[in-house]
């Protein structure tokens, strides 16, 4: 049993993959992202009674390397902006939750995003100055940007996005606030085992796994099929 939020799964993870010991969540975070996504809700008391009931389901799991070393992750890798802001966020703002990640957001509005380069599956390249490789839907907890992920699935949903400047997000943020991400200019979806993510111009550009910061790249972002036993609620067997 792990009581937390993301981050403290996160840590769980590294010494648990592919053991058979199943992992059971008391939700107990900030964002609570793995927990809202198979179902087990918010609050440690609520999630608690709902263990019993549970079955355990086998998934893949994610696996970043980069130059800080290698980590697995359960929900999502990001490359680019978001992990900019979990680099840049202080103790400070991470005490105030959700409203600390807005703050920290705005904060980076009027800098300049560098650019680098996506290489999927081995084959197709593409350009983004953020990138996310999602095995969930749902994107800290409130938004839905991966429609198409699942944990029960062998793949991540990759979605990138174009833009250096503040305007391309602001556009995108209202999309995403209005659940039309999708067929917006600028972002793309592509369903993918591996990402090579690197910069020629070899710029500090960041990644972070599950919230938590990973390292910076260049990067590999692959998938581990088999890899963890997670406890879900029976209504999740068939991936909703």
């Amino acid at each position: 049993m792990a009581a937390g939020g993301d981050g403290t799964l996160n840590e769980v993870i590294q010494g648990m993959a592919h053991s058979r010991v199943p992992l059971g969540i008391l939700p107990a975070g900030t964002a609570n992202v793995l927990a809202t996504e198979i179902g087990m809700g918010h609050g440690v008391g609520r999630s608690a009674k709902l263990i019993p009931k549970c079955v355990t389901r086998r998934i893949a799991l994610g696996r970043v390397e980069c130059q800080a070393g290698c980590r697995y992750f359960l929900a999502m890798a990001g490359v680019g902006f978001d992990a900019q802001i979990v680099y840049d966020l202080g103790a400070g703002l991470k005490r105030l939750g959700k409203t600390g990640y807005w703050i920290a957001s705005f904060a980076h509005a009027l800098r300049r995003f560098p650019e680098f380069e996506i290489e999927i599956d081995g084959s197709e390249r593409a350009i983004g100055s953020f990138a996310l490789a999602s095995r969930v839907r749902n994107y800290g907890g409130d938004f839905e940007i991966a429609s198409h992920a699942s944990l029960t699935q062998d793949r991540f949903e990759a979605v990138l996005f174009r833009g250096r400047y503040a305007l391309p997000y602001l556009k995108y943020l209202c999309g995403m606030v209005a659940g039309r991400l999708s067929g917006m200019g600028g972002v793309s979806f592509l369903n993918a085992q591996s990402l090579r993510v690197f910069d020629p111009e070899d710029r500090r550009i960041h990644i972070q796994v599950d919230g938590e910061y990973a390292g910076r790249l260049p990067a590999s972002i692959t998938l581990v099929p088999n890899a963890l036993t997670l406890l879900v609620p029976p209504g999740y067997t068939n991936g909703k």
